[in-house]
């Protein structure tokens, strides 16, 4: 994993050139049945160089060498910043989005750009106008989204690790169908700057990967105060690694309120069992906590989605960037915007986008008395399994799979996904939330579970 291959790079048993060689041999081989990545950095390997002079040097940087993949909705100066849509196939980054800058400042080598649905918009990975990407741990099944290409190069070990953004679930959902671990920060824990948003009140970049520590070091790196994202908070980022080792007892909490929107019982169960186990190795216990309101997340969620899609996708109008947006997108990218601006018309006076904001508050009240008696709430990732390609066409039920995942951010606060094992060799994850600005508890909880396993 990712603590042993840094281990080997800093200690000259593996060079950071035969670290890319091997993924880009992987990407070659693999991605034309995956379609994770839509473009390769054809300097992945100059830069692997350079980063093996620092090691030898001795002046590396805490990523150095590692491969990482970087979601198509991220400014990357001089790759296809595409957003997995026609509208913008032929735009090229002009410049680099923070996190970018802080990768590169610790030797973190971009391996590409990676799939995803279009514009964010979805949560199966079937939206991108370059094709759907395949679910390596789920053949046949979709890998979820809207991060799709993030989840399914890190799953078939195409990259070290990933970051994508989340605005209702697009990181945790398909780290959960994919079998691999994510981390959704608190809302203002990482810069924005160069993200293309959907929903700029809701979203943020986090990361994925097949460990808890390779979370927690590229989490710690990209996490902080930025002059050119105002949202983002001057809370003391924590060093998250040296965190992992320490003994906390926490509290898990489970709510009856979660339980029965789970539409597959299998699943709740699964989770529920991880959840015991996890209260074990913490030498906690799990509490029930009351959730009231969570049943209206999808209905609050979404008004705000639309019309705040329909406001950040004005720019695309053909004139600077790309072609025009409405004239070359798919239909659920046409659906949001047609919607935030019926919703955003005059004669409804706010109507429906008011009452979701106020909505939204009811629900952050809601997690703020839960976490006065516990530390972290357990829950599924989805309601039901990744379902196989192509089968769901109606986007009531496709939203659905949102259930659990867009509270966290109405609320602005953390979340995580751990493999909880399988169903029907589908992947099912265990989903943890934690108070705003309490990712060290979150990633110390699930490095707990991961050294029990």
């Amino acid at each position: 994993m990712v603590f042993a291959k840094l281990s080997g790079l800093k200690n000259g048993e593996i060079t950071a050139s035969d670290n890319i060689k091997d993924y880009l041999d992987f990407i070659k081989k693999k991605d034309n049945k995956i379609n994770a990545f839509i473009a390769v950095n054809k300097n992945a390997a100059e830069d692997a160089k350079e980063v093996d002079k620092k090691l030898k040097s001795g002046k590396a940087g805490k990523l150095a060498g590692l491969a990482i993949a970087v979601k198509s909705n991220i400014s990357v100066k001089g790759l296809p910043v595409t957003c997995a849509s026609k509208a913008l196939e032929d735009y090229k980054g002009t410049f680099d989005a923070d996190v970018i800058s802080k990768i590169r400042a610790e030797d973190g080598i971009i391996m590409g750009m990676v799939n995803m649905d279009e514009f964010a918009c979805g949560i199966s990975g079937e939206t991108s106008y370059f094709g759907a990407t395949q679910n390596p741990a789920a053949p046949g099944r979709v890998p979820g989204g809207s991060s799709s290409g993030s989840a399914a190069a890190v799953a078939a070990d195409m990259c070290d690790l990933a970051i994508g953004s989340d605005t209702g679930g697009s990181i945790r959902n398909p780290a959960s169908h994919c079998g691999i671990i994510g981390i959704k920060p608190s809302y203002g824990r990482v810069s924005r700057y160069g993200l293309v948003d959907m929903a700029m009140s809701l979203e943020g970049i986090g990361t994925l990967g097949r460990d808890v520590y390779g979370n927690a070091l590229l989490m710690e790196v990209i996490s902080g105060k930025s002059k050119f994202d105002a949202v983002t908070a001057d809370n003391k980022v924590g060093k998250y690694t040296t965190e992992l080792g320490k003994k906390k007892k926490l509290t898990i909490g489970m709510s009856e309120d979660f339980e029965k929107l789970c539409t597959d019982r299998r699943i709740y169960k699964a989770v529920e069992s991880k959840a015991g186990k996890l209260a074990e190795v913490l030498g906690g216990k799990v509490r029930n906590v009351k959730m009231q309101h969570v049943d209206l997340a999808i209905q609050t969620y979404y008004p705000i989605v639309y019309v705040e899609f329909f406001s950040s996708t004005r720019k695309f109008d053909g004139r600077k960037y790309g072609r025009k947006i409405e004239d070359n997108c798919g239909e659920e990218v046409l659906r949001r915007i047609l919607g935030g601006r019926e919703i955003s018309k005059a004669e409804y006076k706010g109507k429906y986008y008011r009452k979701a904001l106020i909505a939204r508050k009811i629900i952050t009240k809601s997690f703020a008395e839960a976490f006065k008696g516990v530390d972290l709430i357990a829950l599924p990732t989805t309601p039901m399994l990744p379902h196989r390609m192509g089968e769901v066409t109606d986007p009531r039920a496709a939203y659905a799979y949102d259930a659990f995942t867009v509270t966290a951010n109405l609320a602005g606060i953390c979340g995580g996904v751990f493999p909880a094992g399988k169903v029907e060799d589908a992947p099912v994850g265990l989903q943890l939330l934690a108070p705003c600005f309490c990712e060290s508890n979150l990633l110390n909880a699930m490095h707990k579970l991961e050294q029990d396993l």
